[in-house]
């Protein structure tokens, strides 16, 4: 479990290293916020007292993704690099099936430590905010509501199966690990008294994010995700959130949704697999 110093720490490095490359870098504090004592997920480097590099692992099921930094008067010194071996054997130990690098697409720095890992770039990653003037529908056939049943808990857990590519044990342990996350509200989006979806929000600092926001494969088509989209940026809007989401660049027709929702994108990421 992370204490408050250590994610004040964190977000000072943060700071200094997304001002000194001009990018944004995704630390999903949300995960930061909920880490369980019982695993190592999150790896630091000190010098004289002072933090100066992080990598932090986030998994979904036995997929992890990895993401670090490293202050910029303390690179080309195996900091970024005894992190990572760090956090590659605990990925091992924990049979992760799947190791995803996440570097921001403008980065530099990471393009140039990344041309000595074996990996392969997997996909671009949209970042994307909702512009306030975007006009929303309010179909009062589609109903999102809190997921509080153990009927709700499986339909998350066959949402993801079905729509994310995870198997049966992966998607359990996934629920499993995120049921904690303070900053979380699960949702359920239903039609006609029969959930048809759901999606995740979590609400910090001002912002908004949805996540894992899916529609049974047979129902997809039919507009239910975007009503459900602009009910719940309707929603948060109205409680003064800036919105945001993220989407696979390839996945077109989730590009599409979103735009059509008002949503624009701001920023990228790249994912690499370790080959």
């Amino acid at each position: 479990m992370l204490t408050k110093e250590d994610l004040e720490n964190i977000k000072t490095l943060q700071e200094i290293c997304e001002q000194e490359g001009n990018l944004l870098l995704k630390l999903n504090y949300d995960m930061l916020q909920s880490r369980s004592e019982k695993r190592k997920e999150d790896f630091f480097h000190y010098e004289a007292e002072k933090l100066v590099g992080f990598l932090g692992s986030y998994y979904f099921g036995n997929k992890v993704e990895i993401c670090g930094m490293v202050h910029p008067d303390y690179r080309r010194k195996g900091v970024f690099s005894k992190l990572l071996e760090e956090a590659l054997e605990e990925a091992k130990n924990r049979e992760a099936r799947t190791i995803l690098l996440n570097a921001p697409t403008e980065s530099q720095s990471a393009k140039g430590f990344l041309k000595n890992i074996p990996c392969t770039l997997s996909m671009i990653e949209y970042q994307m905010k909702w512009e306030e003037n975007s006009e929303l529908s309010d179909d009062q056939t589609i109903k999102v509501r809190p997921s509080i049943s153990g009927d709700d808990s499986e339909a998350e857990i066959q949402l993801d199966v079905q729509c994310f590519g995870l198997n049966e044990k992966e998607a359990r342990q996934y629920k499993q690990e995120t049921k904690e996350l303070e900053t979380d509200i699960r949702l359920i989006i239903e039609v006609d008294g029969k959930i048809a979806g759901k999606m995740r929000l979590s609400e910090m600092n001002g912002e908004a994010w949805i996540y894992g926001f899916a529609v049974f494969p047979g129902l997809q088509g039919k507009g239910i995700g975007r009503k459900a989209l602009s009910k719940v940026v309707k929603m948060e809007d109205e409680k003064g959130f800036s919105i945001f989401l993220e989407v696979e660049a390839k996945n077109a027709n989730a590009l599409r949704l979103y735009e059509s929702c008002g949503f624009r994108s701001y920023h990228s990421q790249e994912y690499y697999k370790v080959n």
